[in-house]
């Protein structure tokens, strides 16, 4: 079948769209414009818009090409600043990308290996799928070439074929009609749990930075697996669920108890997720603060006797603030030193973003 030209001119924009966002993929990570304009399905991203030059008939009193003040080889000046107007200024194109692309284009970015589903987390869904051939059906469903084919080989076999003049006419015997057959297959399912710390010292910026990272966690996790659940758990001194708005906008003071969390996510993997079924990914944000050494042994014993054996991995991520101590990561750092199943990353600013996201997808568990 020829290729439209319509068709050639979608693939070569969408190649141009491509380029585009993997050369400025740290610019839209850091900023995060786009997060604001996601869908279901599709993100907007913004574009500069390109202007074509065209040509204007119609006289021309400044001159033509040439004319003006200066010598030859006067150097052209870049101008002067002009005060504020009515003039409409420039707008950028905004470009629907889905979401399997915009994940395609992050994993080339970082490397980022497809994930291998731990152990038999998955569960069984049915397909209907039209790959065999039934004498019964609807007109709908009519196969041609199978009825016309069966159609042949009676006349053949009934001697009633004239090969001078070859005509096949089907008969109700002949007909063949696509059914369909019902095909179990396996189906992954996976968990996010994503826990903050949102006691006074993390403030708006660093949340912001944890609302990022986790939308490009999102997009490459929902780009491996048909099936995602996300839940939200914020902290201070007790951790609460909340939804995915509260957890990107509560500010709160007073201190931090990181057990509290660690508690209720192994509560909801306990009641909702159980291993079997579940591959589970937690990932918490803090600035590094707990408010005992106590409470830091608290948070290990959770994660040694309790998360780990459940989960795919455990990630750590510490945002630096001005009031946080980092010892938290330093903690888990010495303790963890040789479980590959918990990854920590130290996310100094939003060019912090990238490299931690690569440490916590790119081992491809």
């Amino acid at each position: 079948m020829p290729v439209r030209k319509i068709d050639q001119d979608t693939t070569r924009f969408r190649d141009i769209v491509r380029g585009r966002i993997k050369r400025n993929l740290r610019k839209y990570v850091t900023t995060g414009e786009m997060i604001g304009k996601q869908g279901k399905h599709y993100v907007s991203i913004p574009l500069p818009q390109i202007r074509l030059p065209r040509f204007r008939y119609g006289p021309n009193p400044e001159g033509g090409v040439g004319q003006g003040e200066g010598d030859e080889g006067d150097a052209v000046g870049e101008g002067q600043g002009a005060e504020a107007g009515e003039d409409a200024g420039k707008h950028s194109l905004e470009v629907d990308v889905s979401i399997e692309d915009l994940a395609e284009i992050l994993g080339e970015e970082l490397e980022l290996p497809n994930i291998e589903p731990r152990g038999n987390k998955s569960i069984r869904t049915t397909s209907l799928k039209f790959t065999s051939i039934s004498r019964h059906g609807p007109r709908s469903l009519l196969h041609f070439k199978r009825t016309f084919k069966e159609a042949l080989k009676r006349q053949i076999v009934s001697g009633t074929y004239d090969f001078d003049d070859p005509v096949v006419v089907p008969i109700r015997e002949d007909f063949r009609f696509r059914a369909v057959e019902k095909k179990e297959e396996p189906r992954a399912n996976a968990c996010i749990i994503y826990m903050m710390d949102v006691s006074g010292s993390m403030g708006r910026e660093q949340k912001e930075i944890v609302r990022i990272e986790a939308f490009w966690i999102d997009t490459w996790l929902r780009h491996q697996y048909k099936n995602i659940d996300v839940n939200y758990i914020v902290h201070d001194a007790v951790a609460h669920q909340v939804d995915r708005h509260t957890f990107f906008h509560l500010r709160e003071s007073g201190g931090t108890k990181i057990s509290s969390a660690y508690e209720m996510c192994l509560r909801l993997m306990e009641e909702k997720y159980p291993a079997s079924q579940w591959n589970i990914y937690p990932f918490h944000f803090s600035d590094g603060d707990n408010w005992s050494s106590r409470d830091t042994e608290r948070c290990v014993d959770f994660l040694e006797n309790s998360i780990l054996p459940q989960v795919n991995q455990f990630c750590y991520g510490q945002v630096k603030s001005a009031y946080g101590s980092g010892q938290f990561k330093k903690d888990l750092d010495k303790i963890f030193k040789n479980d590959e199943l918990v990854v920590t990353s130290d996310i100094l600013d939003r060019d912090g973003i990238l490299p931690s996201i690569k440490s916590f997808l790119g081992k491809g568990r």
